[in-house]
């Protein structure tokens, strides 16, 4: 992808000699309240898009300049080609993509058994990455009305990539937070999507137990150039005042926040967000999370208008350390309908069926979902009082 940059602009690119790469002062890519674009961004009609054949935001840009120099410097695990990528057939719309080399080369999970374990400095953390691998600094500019600052955020490559662009955003990482969902960090997830002009660019968060190979607080970003089951999946609500909804289509029922404008109904998505992730946590319920454009809460339909950002959390059974000789393995994109399948018979064979039957066995008994969705319609309930 070919990307101009301005004599005026910052650069997101290392230096070329890489003695220089260890004193590089890492950029710092700061927004405005003006370039959240909740509106106007929609999949053109001759779908699938990758990154450089759509108007690329400023921030789509930075980002992808920089993950592509990294890719051609050989700091990825390997290097990603075109996917293969096949819709499968069904009612739900799965997307499956394989990526053997994500199965064979990805680091392995480290030692999880709690979604509470604390932050171990001994074990693999971002701490520990080469400097290379900091794309830059993400943080919006300071005082905008209504909001609280934003604490600093590293745009990291993800070394062993999912897709196009895949970078995780990492808070503060000398602090050493433990794999826990933040408001800090969620907003700067969301608001990177709001920044974003590309429709398939998504964020996801997976706990402790719901996937999360690293006990580091970080989210995962990536773009997609499909569109999703989740995107426009209809929706019921839970409460008086409309704040949280039950997605009821496939691949999983999930809860959906939503909104339609950054500010202070941002502001207030991610408190309530953040409070039923610390319910779940606290009651070592492990969870996946995912931010991507969509439509509104209701009888939405796989082709409506994106017109704001919607934010989907699913509890889920726990589950420590990859299994083996399954086609995949279930956390925040499989969840949404994305399919990243590690072997080449498993792709071909998959179906929508047996595709569900794996999802199926990731999530909560009915009863504990039950449970689940009372505590969380009644924590919805106390902040509207």
């Amino acid at each position: 992808m070919a990307i101009s940059h301005d004599s005026n602009e910052t650069s997101y690119l290392l230096p070329p000699n890489t003695e220089d790469w260890e004193g590089h002062n890492i950029p710092d890519f700061v927004y405005g309240q003006k370039e959240l674009v909740p509106e106007g961004i929609q999949w053109p009609r001759n779908t699938p898009s990758l990154p450089d054949t759509l108007p690329l935001s400023r921030f789509d840009s930075a980002l992808c300049s920089a993950w592509r120099q990294r890719m051609e410097l050989g700091l990825f695990r390997y290097r990603l080609g075109e996917l293969q990528t096949r819709t499968l057939p069904g009612a739900v719309g799965f997307v499956a993509q394989l990526n053997v080399e994500r199965g064979v080369q990805r680091r392995r999970p480290q030692n999880i058994r709690s979604v509470r374990q604390a932050f171990d400095p001994e074990q693999f953390n971002f701490n520990k990455i080469r400097p290379g691998e900091v794309l830059f600094h993400l943080h919006r500019e300071p005082d905008l009305p209504g909001v609280l600052q934003q604490e600093d955020i590293l745009v990291v490559i993800n070394v062993s990539p999912l897709e196009w662009g895949h970078v995780l955003l990492v808070p503060e990482p000398a602090r050493g937070l433990p794999q826990r969902l933040l408001p800090g960090a969620l907003r700067a997830g969301v608001e990177a999507v709001l920044l974003s002009s590309h429709p398939g660019f998504r964020v996801g968060f997976n706990s402790l137990g719901g996937l999360a190979s690293v006990n580091h607080l970080h989210l995962h970003g990536y773009y997609l150039a499909h569109r999703l089951p989740v995107e426009g999946a209809p929706s019921k609500p839970l409460d008086p005042g409309g704040h949280l909804h039950l997605l009821q289509a496939l691949p999983a029922p999930g809860f959906l926040f939503y909104t339609s404008s950054p500010g202070p109904d941002l502001e207030a998505l991610i408190s309530r967000v953040c409070r039923a992730t610390d319910y779940l946590t606290d009651h070592e319920i492990a969870h996946n999370l995912f931010v991507t454009r969509g439509g509104p809460p209701g009888k939405t339909s796989s082709s409506s208008a994106l017109t704001g950002v919607r934010v989907i959390l699913w509890a889920r059974k726990p589950s420590f350390g990859v299994k083996e000789g399954e086609a995949f393995n279930v956390a925040l994109c499989e969840l949404a309908g994305h399919l990243p399948v590690k072997m080449s018979q498993d792709f071909s064979s998959l179906t929508e069926a047996a595709a569900l039957a794996l999802i199926r066995d990731c999530l909560l008994p009915p009863a504990q979902a039950e449970e689940v969705q009372a505590a969380l319609v009644a924590l919805t309930a106390q902040e509207e009082q």
